[in-house]
């Protein structure tokens, strides 16, 4: 899996154009940000946890964004433990810094979380470490096939409302 099984992903949409690749690497939150020209908030980057048994998660936030686990555990009923990047890899079919909703190599429950809500478009990963599209979050929510939105994170509220203040003075 990677790039190109989220391109095969996206075609049922006529949307795999829409991938964007870059010569710099966007693998991590900060990276992308730079790489793409927008405040790491608008990075959508995929979190993926240890379910019941073997199935993993996915959880879809913005880049700004810390997953609380006490949210997290009184929304999923169980503690929020992150996969080996081997696992990853094993569940999603893509690398760490590639990691995303699309595409997958096993059918995983995905979810999104409210930080994002704040934005009218967000940039997922595309399967590598150097990808990217920009999504409204209807179209993310439709093509990551996500279960729900779900509050599962923390210390992005208090962010914006620090950019809000400098913006106002």
């Amino acid at each position: 899996m990677s790039i190109e099984s989220v391109r095969a992903h996206f075609k049922q949409w006529n949307r795999e154009h829409d991938v964007m690749e870059f010569k710099t690497s966007s693998a991590t939150v900060n990276q992308a940000a730079e790489t793409i020209g927008v405040i790491p908030a608008r990075i959508a980057k995929t979190l993926s946890f240890r379910a019941e048994g073997d199935q993993a998660i996915l959880v879809v936030a913005a880049g700004d964004a810390k997953v609380d686990n006490k949210k997290f555990r009184k929304m999923f009923g169980f503690k929020a433990r992150m996969l080996s990047p081997e696992e990853v890899l094993e569940q999603t079919g893509h690398a760490i810094g590639g990691v995303c909703p699309f595409g997958l190599a096993n059918e995983l429950d995905v979810y999104l979380d409210v930080s994002m809500k704040r934005f009218e478009t967000v940039f997922p990963a595309c399967g590598s470490a150097n990808s990217a599209i920009e999504l409204s979050l209807g179209d993310l929510f439709q093509f990551s096939k996500a279960k729900d939105w779900v509050d599962v994170c923390k210390d992005w509220e208090q962010e914006v409302n620090e950019d809000m203040q400098k913006h106002i003075i």
